[in-house]
């Protein structure tokens, strides 16, 4: 069994009055989490807030840690979390459109498994190559898929923020989930948009592989998000395997 070492900052950024990110680090329970509200002011920072509170209260009460039930604790998160935004939504028609994208990460004894929906991303750095796990919902990812726009282009198409799936929109959560193996220097990244859109993947990998401990790390982006503009909340969670 692997040793674990996690860190968490938020951060407003420069641009926005209030901070609708949210994040988890729970040794204890050996998971992290990382959600982007949107919706606007109360609305995006309360369905962040539901999801943290709908994860925690399922992980608090798992004892068993092999990859089968960890798997349905993250499935059964995501689902529970977006029906609770529905019924908030329904009782308050004026948050109409909130919800909020996330990254769940879990450990089991040798493995992993990260639960993903929005635009929040999650990376792995091993052996100093820098991975991308995930797979943006987004218009601008999907007509990238297509053949309908260059790469070099994405980073500022104007459409680059419309979602195509995130928790609490709809009923029906598609919700992609990857599973792996974990290796001693393994260092996982799981971030909202505030820093990606910001902070290249070039430049990202040079902070995760710089000599400095995790929690200067994590401090590090936030830094080099707000040089950059700043211009949306930032949030940065570290997995360690040691």
């Amino acid at each position: 069994m692997y040793q674990k070492i996690f860190s968490g900052k938020t951060d407003v950024g420069l641009k926005r009055e209030n901070n609708e990110d949210a994040f988890i680090v729970s040794p204890e329970m050996d998971f992290c989490l990382a959600a982007d509200g949107m919706g606007g002011a109360a609305a995006g920072e309360l369905a962040s807030r539901i999801f943290v509170d709908t994860a925690l209260e399922i992980f608090s009460k798992n004892t068993n840690h092999s990859e089968e039930q960890i798997l349905f604790l993250i499935q059964k998160a995501f689902s529970f979390a977006n029906e609770k935004i529905l019924e908030h939504v329904t009782k308050n028609p004026e948050h109409e459109g909130m919800g909020c994208t996330a990254e769940l990460l879990a450990f089991s004894d040798d493995g992993f498994v990260l639960g993903h929906v929005g635009d929040s991303r999650t990376y792995r750095v091993r052996n100093g190559f820098l991975e991308q796990l995930t797979e943006d919902h987004t218009l601008v990812q999907q007509q990238l898929d297509e053949g309908l726009i260059a790469h070099e282009n994405v980073r500022n198409h104007p459409l680059r923020h419309v979602i195509l799936r995130a928790i609490g929109l709809t009923h029906e959560l598609t919700l992609d989930l990857v599973q792996g193996k974990i290796a001693p220097g393994d260092l996982f990244l799981l971030c909202s948009d505030g820093l990606t859109d910001m902070v290249p993947n070039d430049q990202i990998r040079d902070i995760l592989n710089s000599d400095v401990d995790i929690n200067q790390k994590a401090g590090k982006m936030i830094e080099a998000a707000k040089t950059a503009g700043g211009d949306d909340n930032i949030t940065v969670v570290l997995a360690a395997i040691i």
